[in-house]
């Protein structure tokens, strides 16, 4: 007989499968979850991804952080170091290894300070205190330097042994504050302002060791931010170590990776200063050198355009004679040429002058007669009008006048000839030779003609 498979029997998986949904039931069971332990045998890889173990006291699990994730974690894990991570539960299908995908990563215990961190990082950006506009650059040569950091702190130590390795000429003065606790921060921004009033140094460090985000707290502090902004030097934040980046750092005008890296940047090394000068004194030397041989050269060409004053009055008086020998034969030839021109128009006058002798004879003959005529004119004009006024003199009313006679006149001035034109009473005027009178008329008497 033959037999047949037991289809109620149940699937067969691949060790493929098998991984696969176990993989799927651990994401869907476990979202992205926050998880506290100590990072351990961390691994950056050539492609940039992260392979570590987390681990606490009693367990530990496989984590990976991919490059996509790991290039915005604001620090590099060390091992050892406690972490908090953002992750998925997840399967690693090749090995079958239960693992955890994180997405991202923070120091431990300081999730909320770091909240509150990116908070006042916000707040104090949207304030322009980080503009790179406002930033001043540090002096080329600083002759003394100012230090805010605690007299205890190893990174003064730090500090003053690079200033003396670099530049023991420059001056420090130190502005003494703690730099961690309860009162460290307003103790630090009161450093700052009085660095700032004082205004005794040419750049000012604002320094602290490494330490936890909790050490570093004290410069992520609002008064210390605005201290340092309003700071009149410059100022070099030099706060913690390479990875560590707090607000102060966010709002000097430079930051530094260590404090001794901030002193390497506010001091120019003392070499430098005479390798400096020494360039600075070649270069004026060559700059004096090349313009002793201009001038030297301007000078000699000066020189030999320079002429002996005899030479140069020899060769004025040259010119003078050649000029005035110009002059004389451009005066001579004019002229001579004006007496040609007029001997030649003498000429042609003479052929054509007429002889006016007669013409002068004939024209003082009329002239006399024009003469004679005119007074003998004159004379019987004059004859004539002395005759016409003998016949005016008889003719004058005046001479009648002074023979006795009167005019008579009207009161309208009217000439009265006949008695009809007087009455009696009427006032009448006579005019006699000498003046007139006014009188009254007495009487009218017509004259009678006799027959």
């Amino acid at each position: 007989m033959h037999s047949f498979p037991n289809t109620d029997a149940p699937p067969v998986l691949t060790v493929t499968a098998l991984n696969q949904a176990v993989a799927r039931l651990l994401e869907r069971s476990f979202p992205l979850t926050w998880i506290a332990g100590e990072i351990s045998n961390f691994t950056r890889a050539s492609s940039g991804h992260w392979y570590f173990t987390l681990k606490d006291d009693a367990a530990q699990v496989r984590a990976v952080m991919f490059r996509g994730r790991a290039q915005y974690a604001d620090f590099l894990p060390r091992e050892g170091d406690k972490v908090e991570v953002r992750a998925q539960v997840t399967l690693y299908g090749a090995r079958g290894d239960y693992q955890i995908n994180v997405e991202a990563i923070r120091r431990a215990g300081i999730g909320a300070l770091y909240e509150a961190f990116l908070r006042l990082k916000e707040k104090l950006a949207a304030q322009g205190l980080f503009d790179p506009a406002r930033k001043r650059a540090l002096p080329m040569f600083a002759r003394t330097i100012g230090i805010v950091t605690s007299l205890q702190a190893a990174a003064l130590r730090d500090i003053l042994t690079a200033l003396a390795r670099r530049a023991p000429h420059v001056a420090i003065i130190i502005y003494p504050t703690p730099v961690q606790g309860q009162q460290a921060p307003e103790k630090i921004a009161a450093a700052i302002k009085q660095a700032s009033r004082r205004a005794e140094c040419d750049v000012l460090l604002v320094c602290r060791g490494g330490g936890s985000m909790e050490d570093l707290m004290s410069f992520n502090d609002e008064a210390v931010a605005h201290a340092i902004a309003a700071c009149s030097m410059p100022v070099i934040s030099g706060v913690g170590h390479e990875t560590d980046f707090t607000i102060a750092d966010f709002c000097a005008d430079v930051r530094a990776a260590t404090p001794t890296a901030a002193a390497e940047m506010a001091a120019a090394p003392h070499a430098h200063w005479h390798a400096s000068l020494k360039a600075d004194a070649l270069d004026l030397r060559r700059a004096m050198r090349r313009t002793l041989t201009a001038a030297m050269q301007t000078l000699d060409r000066q020189a030999q355009r320079l002429q002996s004053p005899l030479e140069r009055i020899g060769h004025q008086r040259l010119k003078l004679l050649a000029l005035s020998t110009g002059m004389a034969h451009a005066n001579r030839a004019p002229l001579q040429q004006a007496r040609f021109a007029l001997a030649r128009q003498a000429a042609r006058h003479a052929a054509c002058r007429l002889d006016v002798a007669p013409l002068r004879a004939h024209l003082l003959l009329l002239a006399h007669r024009s003469t004679s005529s005119i007074r003998n004119q004159a004379t019987q004009r004059r004859s004539a009008l002395d005759g016409i006024k003998a016949q005016l003199e008889l003719l004058n009313p005046q001479r009648t006048l002074t023979r006795g006679y009167a005019i008579v006149t009207d009161a309208k001035g009217a000439i009265v000839r006949t008695p009809a034109q007087l009455k009696p009473g009427q006032r009448i005027t006579l005019r006699l030779a000498k003046g007139s009178a006014d009188v009254t008329v007495g009487a009218v008497q017509a004259l009678v003609k006799l027959s």
